[in-house]
């Protein structure tokens, strides 16, 4: 679920880098750069980039829809044509043996099977639509924290990518023990770095 859904999971991080000066500007730039393109009339496999949480066909930002105060909404989307690999071996499989009969051979070479496979493949991917995915995220300006709608480990990995290569600055998990650490004052500090974890019997 996303950020405007009724519920949601999340990951929270810390944003670690300055904010440039004109701030909203240099956002409408970077986002514009890798804002979401659309692979549906290709070839391409794979595509990935920014779009509006309102409206994952948006990816023009009409009125910078990514800005909301003193926070920044993004949706990071993802497209990838996929197969099978049960539906890639059962066509291989066939274009084999329908050139075994053609050529009167009672095998292929390695090499054969090889080119035959990635040819199907090709084939296979090129009559495949586009498979979505979207997560959302909010970047808070004021506290420097970013909500990440997603506990996916191979989501994270792709939004700490973009989010890098985008806006020039890395993302921090957010664990319990960070979170806490924040949240007291510089005098407790001592106090709670000295915790360690109990074993209860």
């Amino acid at each position: 679920m996303g950020l405007i859904s009724g519920a949601a999971s999340f990951t929270r991080f810390s944003v670690v880098g300055e904010l440039p000066d004109h701030f909203w500007d240099f956002v409408a730039d970077r986002v514009a750069a890798n804002s979401f393109r659309d692979i549906d009339d290709t070839i391409d496999e794979y595509s990935i980039g920014w779009v509006s949480v309102a409206d994952m066909f948006d990816a023009d930002f009409a009125y910078s829809s990514y800005a909301a105060g003193d926070y920044v909404v993004l949706t990071m989307r993802t497209d990838e044509r996929k197969v099978s690999p049960a539906v890639l071996k059962k066509y291989t499989m066939k274009e084999e043996a329908r050139i075994k009969r053609e050529k009167e051979i009672p095998r292929l070479s390695r090499a054969a099977r090889l080119e035959i496979k990635e040819r199907i493949r090709a084939e296979l991917i090129r009559k495949s639509a586009p498979i979505p995915a979207t997560y959302d995220l909010c970047w808070n300006l004021s506290e420097n924290t970013l909500l990440f709608f997603s506990t996916s480990k191979k989501a994270i990995a792709l939004l700490e990518d973009l989010f890098k290569e985008t806006f020039a600055m890395s993302l921090i998990l957010q664990i319990p023990w960070l979170t806490g650490l924040d949240m007291i004052n510089e005098d407790a500090t001592e106090n709670y770095e000295a915790m360690r974890p109990a074993v209860l019997l």
